[in-house]
């Protein structure tokens, strides 16, 4: 039987948050598993204690925009308006049901003035990493890094071409050194560091100048940033992001900020797992250096005009010469500020040789292959990448970085920068990284709560339960360093 709706109720109800939340409910995993308080200390010095009015408690403030970037909130604006009818948001921040929310204004005009050009954002993020390591979720064995793309806040079509110079290499006086100790081994002079600055035409945004005109295969073409991200390989906690935009190559950033999370958090990483955009000899080199074994992907060159490739001139490491598919050597002459070390063949027997043409198309009918100072690396590498250990860790990067930046698409808003600005970019990768932790770490609490609570119960005789539970949490790397001794 239809019956009418009855009337507004205005009639007092006696309740609580406590009563209105549900058990289940995110934000009561997230409350039971991360400790806010050290936020508090944190900014302690970018407050006035002695004067002005009194401030608005900046771990409700943290929590805030915490909350927006873990339910995946597009703008402050809207998030006040989401924490103003919804209990659970209230009870997350210890407010109650009349108490008035900051204002939108509150939290971009502390971002603006308070945060602004201060290290706070990392330092919070910093603290939950450690939070996990100290829960023992992170393992530090494998760490997986790549980028991924977030659409700048800016028009492609409003733009300019202004000449910039071409920034060096982040590994230059790595590579100056090497490539002088190369050349006096060769005994030859080392070469003066340069002072030419090369200028290149660059597309830069009249609305967000801070960002970066990329232009990649199988990516879309506009001014984007690019988040560069480290998970752990045990659990995918995230261990680092950095930002930059987005036309800097992956391999720029790469290993000062390995350095950083080998200082800044005790890790002591085995392996690294990598794209094959990360393929260079400066990132297998500087890894070696670091005692880490480098685990990266492979992406076939593209082929030449030419019928011979590099790969069919065989290298002689104890001669120091490469021989030609005929059977004729290229002899060493030159190493190159770049890093190369060059190799030419004989152009009076290049003349004769019947596969001249499928060798190469040089006027002075003679052969140049290249080879890198740090090579040797590489093909270290390489041997890794085909081995059956290397297999294993590098199988499992699909499911710790790649599956990180889908459901930081997914779910909190990594597909386009909210902001404008580097500054303010990084800012949002960071908290965006940040609760990703933070409802991880919520989850595999909760999980290692159900299984202690199986345990004492001991109602699970056959161990269903319990090794389901433990499956869930445990990683799928097979435990792989172990099993082959790395």
């Amino acid at each position: 039987m239809l019956k009418e709706s009855s009337p507004q109720q205005y009639q007092l109800e006696m309740v609580t948050l406590e009563e209105l939340v549900p058990k289940d409910h995110l934000v009561r995993k997230v409350d039971a598993t991360i400790d806010f308080e050290f936020i508090r200390d944190e900014v302690a010095s970018l407050y006035c204690h002695g004067n002005g009015r009194p401030a608005i408690d900046p771990v409700i403030l943290f929590k805030m925009m915490l909350l927006g970037y873990l339910f995946g909130i597009p703008s402050e604006r809207r998030l006040v308006q989401e924490i103003q009818v919804n209990v659970a948001y209230r009870w997350f921040l210890r407010m109650g049901l009349t108490d008035k929310v900051p204002d939108a204004s509150t939290l971009s005009q502390n971002r603006i003035r308070r945060f602004n050009g201060t290290d706070i954002f990392q330092r919070v993020f910093d603290n939950i990493v450690e939070q996990a390591i100290a829960k023992g979720l992170v393992g530090g064995r494998v760490l997986y890094t790549d980028s991924t793309h977030l659409k700048a806040n800016a028009n492609p079509r409003k733009a300019i071409n202004v000449p910039q110079p071409v920034q060096p290499s982040a590994y230059i006086e790595s590579l100056n050194a090497a490539v002088n100790e190369d050349r006096v081994a060769a005994g030859k002079k080392p070469l003066a560091p340069s002072t030419t600055v090369k200028n290149k035409d660059t597309k830069v945004s009249t609305t967000d100048p801070e960002s970066g005109f990329m232009h990649r295969d199988n990516k879309p073409q506009g001014f984007f940033w690019l988040d560069h991200r480290t998970v752990d390989g045990k659990h995918g906690i995230i261990t680092d992001t950095h930002t930059t935009p987005g036309n800097v190559h992956d391999a720029q950033p790469y290993i000062s900020r390995l350095e950083r999370q080998l200082s800044r958090f005790p890790l002591s990483p085995v392996a690294v797992g990598l794209d094959a955009g990360y393929f260079t000899a400066p990132i297998c080199h500087l890894t070696e250096q670091l005692d880490i074994t480098p685990v990266l992907g492979y992406r076939r060159p593209n082929k030449g005009q030419n019928t011979f490739q590099k790969k069919h001139f065989i290298y002689d490491e104890k001669q120091d010469v490469y021989r030609c598919p005929q059977g004729e050597l290229l002899i060493y002459k030159t190493t190159s500020r770049e890093g190369y070390r060059h190799y030419h063949s004989t152009p009076q027997i290049c003349q004769s040789c019947p596969k001249l043409k499928d060798c190469t198309q040089s006027q002075q009918t003679q052969q140049v292959v290249t080879r890198h100072v740090w090579e040797a690396s590489k093909e270290r590498a390489n041997e890794i990448r085909l081995s059956k250990w290397g297999k294993k860790v590098y199988a499992r990067r699909k499911e710790t970085v790649e599956r990180s930046f889908a459901d930081a698409k997914q779910h909190h808003g990594h597909r386009y920068a909210r902001f404008r600005g580097l500054m303010k970019v990084q800012m949002q990768c960071l908290l965006a990284a940040a609760a990703q932790n933070m409802k991880k770490m919520a989850l595999l609490a909760l999980l290692r709560r159900l299984l202690r609570a199986i345990k004492a119960l001991g109602e699970d005789p056959n161990g269903h339960m319990s090794k389901l539970i433990i499956g869930m949490m445990q990683s799928r790397e097979n435990n792989a360093i172990a099993t082959f001794g790395r």
